[in-house]
Parts: structure tokens; C-alpha cells; sequence
């Protein structure tokens, strides 16, 4: 007996996915729950476990086609029945981390027997061509820009899942830049090869990749936000010398494992506390009602920058945190970003972004705001700089603010206004601190 297994519901108006990796072929057997492709929605990469087991006679799919909900992916010679817990979990929206959508990230689905120990990374043969490769998408990346195979690496991470400083150490080794007994997570200094398909153009060779789905919705969201919103940017300094000095004085681990104390922490709670005192910055324009809509939350979006590229998940009720809290809140947004382990809802309901420019270099810049938003603060990054003290030339730790606003709602002196109240916070470690 023949069964079409289609692609089930995956969320809340998501109703299609680009196909990022097919990971079973015609003539293989499948387990029920076993995953038969990666695909990635608007902002998240998923597995599809198919709820059935048996033999594929058909794939009606390829690596980068665009499949919608209810679409056939696989038809099998059906040898069971479907899993019924996991066919129902199946229907859930991969908001609920159903395992029809599990995250890519995610621990391998099958666990080794009791009786068995996993094999040691160094005695794993490479993978044949038509089973999964345990890898997530941001070691899918590298690979594809490095031109590494999959296959042929041996993955370091748990239950032998590759690792991106796995793909970093088999393109070394592969060009002949890893040294005997240099760790695998040494920065790659080779050339990078581009993604996508090699061609020519009038000039010289090229290559060609399609936009992914989350690239194309930033592009989308970026033309919307530029049409629509006329941006106004103002730049400034805040001279954090004694903030700096409070922070490196914060003992590693103080405020939890793998929780480091940066200046963001401090940042969002100084843009927190000001946005509760300058609505204006905090609200939305609703353009059929000519409303202007006042938020009484603080959700500060944190503009993290990942393999699949920019996601802005939000740090909620920023305002009632600490600062140890907003930390805490930080690494975990963060990782899970990076990680590909997070929900389109992680991603809505923001009232202000914050982008960390400093974090990859640079000092000032225009940030495009997050429509819609009315305004985005870019952070860069901090130096030293002469300034004059008491009559006295002396070095100062400077942090360059970069504002962008919506001049339909917020005016040049409401922006200084605003901007002015941040820098006093991290001026004055004192209050902020008393403010948390």
C-alpha cells in the first residue's frame, strides 16, 4: 500500500519553506519520525519527520524548491502504521517546537542503546550519501562557503554532530593550513569560496545562489522601512570610563555560567528606563486610523547577527529587569538566535532595537529602523580617546551612539532629548544602578 506523506502545519501564517537539504533518497527505507528534509521558513530552519514508516518510491522534492503546507513530499510503500502521538504533535505550529518542526539545532532525534557506547570521533567512518547528516544550519553554511563535504568530516559535538569548528578544521586540513596537533577551532585563514553555483559573466567567472527565505523577508522588510519611514540620525559619545571600570570589576561566573558582563546589559537598561520617560520613541503609527499607538511594555529588540542572517529577537519588559536579569536574558536571546532555536513570536512585539555595530567593528552608522518602530539605537564600538577635564587633557573610554528615528512622530529635539537621557544614565553608573 502506497501513502503520500504531505507537508503538515508549521505555524501561525507560515504557509511555505524553501527546501535547504533533502536528506532521503528513492529506495530508502524510513522510520516513522525520521526526518526527510531541512526547510527554512522566515526566520527559522526545521527538520520534517515523516509519521510514517516504510520505503520511499517517490521524492517530489528538490534542494532549494519552495513546498507549501499540504504538499506532498514523499510517497512510501507503507510498512506500519503512522506514529499517532508524533502524526498528532505533527499538526501543532512549529511555534510549540512540535516535532513535525523540530529545530535543526536541536539534539539528534535517536538516542544510542544502553548497551552501546557512542563511537569516539576519530574511528567515525565518513556517511554514506543517503543518510542524515547530523548538522545544523549554521555548520551547513560553512561548509557550503568553504566547499567542505559533509560527509567526509567527523563531527566532535554530542552524539557526533558536526560542529562549525569541525568544518573550520576539515577545510584547513583539506588546504593544508592546519598544523599537526592545532586545534580544530583555529581561525581559518584560507580564502573563502564563495556559495552557489559556479557560472560567467562578460567580465569573468561568478557564482550564483538564491536569496534564502530569510533574506529575502529582510530585503522586503528593509525596502518597507526606507519607503515608508523618513529617517533622521543623530550621533553621539557617551564617555563610559566608570562604567567600564564598575564592569571589569564584575568577577567572571558572578552573574551565572557563561554569562558574561558586557556593556549591552548596561546599554539596554539605560534605553529601557529613558523610553519609559520619552513615550514618543516607544510607540507605533498606525496609518489607517492616523493614530499614534503608545506602548506601556518595553520589549527592546536585541539585532543579532547569525549565519542565516540579522534576527531581532526581544529582551521583554526590559524597564522591570535588572541589570544581572537583563544579562541573563541577553546570552540566553542570543544563543538561541544563533542556534536557530527560537519562534516567530520570539521575533514580534518589539517597541525599540538596539544593533551592536561595536560588537563586529565600526563606530557610527545609519541604522534602518525596524518598521514599525519609530527608532533604532546602533552601539559601536567603544575607544579612547583624549578629553578635556578641569583644564586637564586626559584619556576617556568613548561609546559611539548612532539614533535613527521616525520624523513623522518624533521631532529633532524629542530624539536629543532622549538620546541626552541615555548618555547621562551611562555616565552615572550610580543611577542606573539604583535604577535596577
Amino acid at each position: 500500500m502506497s501513502i503520500e506523506f504531505k507537508l503538515p502545519e508549521l505555524g501561525e501564517n507560515v504557509e511555505s519553506g524553501d527546501v535547504v537539504n533533502v536528506l532521503v533518497s528513492t529506495g530508502d527505507h524510513v522510520d516513522a519520525n525520521q526526518p526527510v528534509c531541512e526547510l527554512e521558513t522566515d526566520k527559522a530552519v526545521v527538520e520534517i519527520p515523516c509519521t510514517y514508516s516504510g520505503k520511499v518510491s517517490k521524492v517530489h522534492f528538490k534542494k532549494g524548491d519552495t513546498v507549501k503546507v499540504g504538499q506532498t513530499l514523499v510517497t512510501l510503500d507503507e510498512d506500519g502504521e503512522p506514529a499517532k502521538q508524533d502524526a498528532k504533535a505533527a499538526a501543532q505550529p512549529a511555534a510549540q517546537a512540535a516535532p513535525a518542526a523540530a529545530v535543526v539545532e536541536k539534539p539528534a532525534r535517536q538516542e544510542p542503546k544502553p548497551s552501546q557506547k557512542p563511537a569516539e570521533p576519530p574511528e567515525q567512518p565518513p556517511l554514506p550519501p543517503t543518510s542524515p547528516i547530523p548538522a545544523g544550519p549554521a555548520a551547513r553554511r560553512l561548509a557550503r562557503e568553504l566547499g567542505v563535504d559533509l560527509r567526509r568530516v567527523h563531527g566532535s559535538g554530542q552524539r557526533g554532530r558536526i560542529t562549525q569548528e569541525d568544518v573550520d578544521a576539515a577545510a584547513r586540513a583539506a588546504a593544508g593550513h592546519l598544523a599537526p596537533g592545532e586545534s580544530p577551532g583555529a581561525k581559518f585563514s584560507a580564502p573563502v569560496v564563495p556559495p552557489g553555483e559556479p557560472g560567467h559573466d562578460a567580465w569573468g567567472s561568478i557564482r550564483r545562489e538564491k536569496m534564502s527565505k530569510i533574506r529575502r523577508t529582510i530585503a522586503a522588510q528593509m525596502v518597507r522601512s526606507a519607503g515608508t519611514i523618513p529617517h533622521v540620525t543623530n550621533f553621539d559619545d557617551a564617555d563610559v570610563t566608570e562604567l567600564e571600570t564598575l564592569r571589569k570589576g564584575v568577577p567572571p561566573g558572578f552573574l551565572g555560567e557563561d554569562v558574561k558582563l558586557t556593556l549591552m546589559p548596561l546599554v539596554i537598561k539605560a534605553v529601557a528606563v529613558a523610553l519609559r520617560r520619552h513615550p514618543a520613541l516607544n510607540a507605533t503609527l498606525d496609518d489607517e486610523s492616523e493614530e499614534v499607538v503608545y506602548k506601556e511594555y518595553v520589549h527592546v529588540g536585541i539585532a543579532v547577527d547569525t549565519p542565516r542572517g540579522l534576527v531581532v529577537p526581544k529582551v521583554r519588559d526590559a524597564d522591570r529587569l535588572s541589570i544581572p536579569q537583563i544579562a541573563r536574558a541577553l546570552a540566553s536571546v542570543a544563543q538561541r538566535a544563533r542556534s536557530v532555536d527560537f519562534t516567530v513570536d520570539d521575533l514580534r512585539g518589539g517597541t525599540f532595537t538596539i544593533s551592536n555595530l561595536g560588537a563586529v567593528g565600526g563606530q557610527y552608522s545609519t541604522p534602518i529602523i525596524n518598521h514599525p518602530e519609530v527608532a533604532i539605537l546602533l552601539v559601536g564600538r567603544s575607544r579612547w580617546m583624549p578629553a578635556i577635564r578641569d583644564g586637564q587633557t586626559v584619556p576617556r573610554f568613548m561609546l559611539p551612539l548612532s539614533l535613527s528615528y521616525d520624523h513623522r512622530l518624533v521631532d529633532g529635539a524629542t530624539a536629543g532629548r532622549f538620546l541626552n537621557e541615555v548618555i547621562d544614565l551611562l555616565q552615572s553608573p550610580g543611577k542606573l544602578l539604583l535604577l535596577g
